[in-house]
């Protein structure tokens, strides 16, 4: 049996009379007889949980504050927002990664005193648990080696982890390889499901992909307010990404990835 057969041998069935996703959305449906867990133990659970994966011993970056002083309005840039097909690699200032990184996922109330245990960031999550991590693989930043980081929004810095040029790697993962040979960066989002599935079991899962549309929302428009180019990739082989990233594939996995580079010349 040839692998491609081998392949589609271990797919679960996606025929018409038997679709997943059709099962998946009607399971993953609310109703009358739901029962969560009680709220005590819920932020307990979350008190257990890492609010940021923490990969302790690794080289880090501290982050500049943020400048949101863009180059345009929040209605132009929604105005003007494109899917950027067509980039340019340029340099990317640690400044302007921040503000990047900070529009996506960012810290915005510590929540001190108000006995919640979560900061609150820049976007709606549910239950505000936050299942999301951030991956950036960075080639053209004066003030960062190359290679891929981790972000960090709790301690607002980028662990560094793993060295080199990984843009040969990220390509052959892609339907679009061209993508990762152009951009100056590739922002990886990925889910650590548990920590929204303990509390709403498979619907938690839902919420993980519809935070992830959130982000890359934030990223789109702050890239454009940046005068960047920004390009939504749903078209990759996860089980490459994860294995990049070095992720299990199943309890923690890439959901979405951004390609941030410049506007052609012209």
């Amino acid at each position: 049996m040839t692998t491609e057969n081998t392949w589609n041998a271990a797919k679960l069935s996606t025929s018409e009379d038997d679709a997943l996703w059709e099962f998946f959305h009607e399971n993953t449906k609310l109703n009358p007889y739901d029962q969560f867990p009680p709220q005590e133990y819920i932020r307990k659970h979350m008190e257990s949980l890492w609010p940021s994966l923490p990969y302790q011993n690794r080289p880090v970056t501290r982050l500049p504050e943020p400048d949101l002083a863009f180059d345009c309005s929040l209605g132009e840039a929604i105005k003007t927002r494109v899917s950027g097909r067509e980039m340019e690699r340029g340099p990317l200032s640690l400044q302007t990664l921040s503000t990047l990184l900070f529009c996506a996922y960012g810290v915005t109330r510590d929540n001190q005193d108000t006995g919640f245990p979560r900061p609150f960031r820049t976007v709606p999550s549910g239950g505000g648990l936050y299942p999301l991590e951030l991956y950036i693989h960075i080639t053209r930043c004066p003030e960062l080696e190359t290679g891929i980081y981790h972000y960090n929004p709790s301690e607002n810095l980028l662990a560094f982890l793993h060295k080199g040029d990984a843009s040969r790697d990220i390509s052959r993962a892609l339907m679009q390889p061209e993508v990762a040979l152009n951009s100056t960066a590739m922002i990886m989002v990925t889910g650590v499901f548990e920590r929204s599935t303990f509390k709403y079991g498979a619907r938690g899962y839902r919420f993980a992909c519809i935070e992830a549309g959130h982000v890359a929302q934030n990223v789109n428009l702050a890239s454009n307010g940046l005068g960047l180019s920004c390009l939504n990739i749903g078209g990759y082989k996860d089980r490459d990404i994860d294995r990049l990233l070095n992720l299990d594939g199943v309890r923690s996995s890439t959901i979405y990835m951004m390609a941030v580079g410049y506007k052609p010349a012209g």
